[in-house]
C-alpha cells in the first residue's frame, strides 16, 4: 500500500511504501477510492491548535507518533475482512465513520464516540485515508452510500456530519426565524447546502471572498448573501432579519468572525455556535450572555447516527451535493496548499485511482507498526 504521510510537523508530506495490512478479527480492510482533504487536516501536519495568547494545543503532546496519515473523510470499497466481521460484503463501498472511541467508555456505550477521552478516530490518531488503503475496527463505521457519488459521500464523513450537528444545536424551530451561516468553505457549504432541509427557516450567509459568496447564491440554498469585512455589514444583516438573526453558525471560527456573529444576533435569545478552528481568543463580555440571554457554544463533528441521518438525506435526494474537485493521490501537498491559501469553493478530494501515488522511499515495516 501507498501513502502519504507527515514525517515532520509542517513540513510536505512524504510519499511511503508499506506492505498492505490484513484485517484481524472484526477489522476490514478498504481500497480507498475518494478522501476529502479538511482544514482540521492541516491543523494536525502543523502540530499544533492556536488556543490564543500563545498557547498552542499540540498533537504530539497528545501521544500522536510520526509518520502519520493523514485523511478522515475516507470512503473505498471492501476487499478483505477479518473472520469474525460482519455486515458488509467484499466489493461492497462504503464511508468510513471516523469518529471512534475506546468503545467500552458510557459515551461509547451510549453511541456518542466523539466524546471518547480514548479515540481512535481514523486519520487523526489512528492511520487515515491519505493512502491506497485503510484499515477500520469493524464494519458498523461503515455506511452504504448508495447512489450517492463516492467523492461526495465521503465529504459527508467529516464535513457533512459536522454541518448537521450544529444546525441542530441552533434550536431553530420555526420557518419565519432566521439563521446566519459564517463561512462558505467547505463545512459551511454543507451547512448551507442542509439548513432549509434540516431547519426549514430563512438562511443567510456571510463571507469575505466574493466567489465563495456567489457560490453560496448560486446553490438556491440560501436567501441572502453578505460581505461580513465590509464596514455595516452587522447592522444591514441586522435590518434584512427585521431585528437581527435567531442563531449564528460561525464555520470560520475566529475571534472576528465569531464577534461579528454575536453583533448580528437579536437583542434577546439567541445562539452563536462556533465550528471553525482556526483559533487565538477573544475577549467577551460576561454581564452580556445572561442580560441577552445568549448561548455561546462549541459544536465539534457529529455521531455515527448523525451520519447515517445525514446519508438518508443524501440518498433520498434532499441533499444537493456539494462542489469537489478531485485530485490525485500524489498532489496530496498541492492541495493543502490549496486550502492553506483559502483558493478551495467546496471540497478537495483525493483519488487514489486517479494517478498511482509514486513513492520517493519504501518502508517495509511490520503491518502492526504502520496499524
Amino acid at each position: 500500500m501507498k501513502s502519504l504521510q507527515i514525517v515532520e510537523w509542517g513540513k510536505p508530506l512524504e510519499a511511503r511504501d508499506y506492505p498492505t495490512p490484513e484485517p484481524k478479527g472484526t477489522e476490514v480492510l478498504l481500497e480507498v477510492t475518494a478522501c476529502g482533504v479538511c482544514h482540521s487536516d492541516l491543523h494536525i501536519w502543523q502540530g499544533y491548535f492556536d488556543l490564543g495568547d500563545g498557547e498552542r494545543l499540540r498533537i504530539a503532546d497528545r501521544g500522536m507518533q510520526l509518520p502519520f496519515t493523514l485523511g478522515h473523510e475516507t470512503a473505498g470499497r471492501v476487499i478483505a475482512k477479518g473472520p469474525d466481521a460482519r455486515g458488509v460484503e467484499i466489493g461492497e463501498s462504503r464511508v468510513v465513520y471516523p469518529w471512534i472511541g475506546c468503545g467500552v467508555c458510557a459515551d461509547c456505550k451510549r453511541g456518542e464516540e466523539l466524546l471518547c477521552v480514548k479515540p481512535r478516530v481514523i486519520g487523526t490518531w489512528v492511520n487515515g485515508g491519505y493512502a491506497t488503503h485503510v484499515i477500520v475496527p469493524h464494519a458498523r463505521y461503515l455506511v452504504d452510500h448508495g447512489d450517492v457519488p463516492v467523492e461526495v459521500a465521503c465529504t459527508y464523513a467529516c464535513s457533512g456530519i459536522t454541518a448537521y450537528s450544529a444546525l441542530n444545536r441552533t434550536r431553530i424551530t420555526r420557518h419565519e426565524q432566521t439563521l446566519l451561516l459564517i463561512g462558505a468553505g467547505g463545512v459551511g457549504m454543507n451547512g448551507i447546502l442542509m439548513a432549509r432541509e434540516v431547519l426549514g427557516c430563512k438562511v443567510i450567509v456571510a463571507d469575505v471572498d466574493p466567489a465563495k459568496r456567489k457560490a453560496a447564491m448560486d446553490t438556491g440554498a440560501c436567501d441572502a448573501v453578505f460581505d461580513n469585512g465590509e464596514e455595516g455589514a452587522a447592522e444591514a444583516i441586522r435590518d434584512w432579519s427585521q431585528g437581527g438573526v435567531d442563531a449564528a453558525i460561525d464555520f470560520v471560527g475566529r475571534p472576528v468572525t465569531t464577534r461579528f456573529g454575536m453583533a448580528c444576533a437579536r437583542i434577546k435569545s439567541t445562539r452563536i455556535v462556533v465550528v471553525g478552528l482556526y483559533g487565538d481568543s477573544m475577549k467577551l463580555s460576561v454581564a452580556a450572555l445572561p442580560l441577552r440571554l445568549m448561548t455561546l457554544e462549541g459544536s465539534y463533528v457529529g455521531t455515527l447516527a448523525d451520519l447515517h441521518a445525514v446519508m438518508r438525506l443524501a440518498k433520498a435526494g434532499k441533499l444537493p451535493p456539494i462542489a469537489v474537485t478531485g485530485c490525485p493521490l500524489h498532489d496530496a501537498n498541492a492541495a493543502m496548499e490549496r486550502l492553506t491559501d483559502g483558493k478551495v469553493t467546496g471540497r478537495i478530494v483525493l483519488k487514489p485511482g486517479l494517478e498511482p501515488a509514486r513513492p520517493d522511499t519504501r518502508h517495509e515495516e511490520a503491518r502492526e507498526d504502520h496499524r
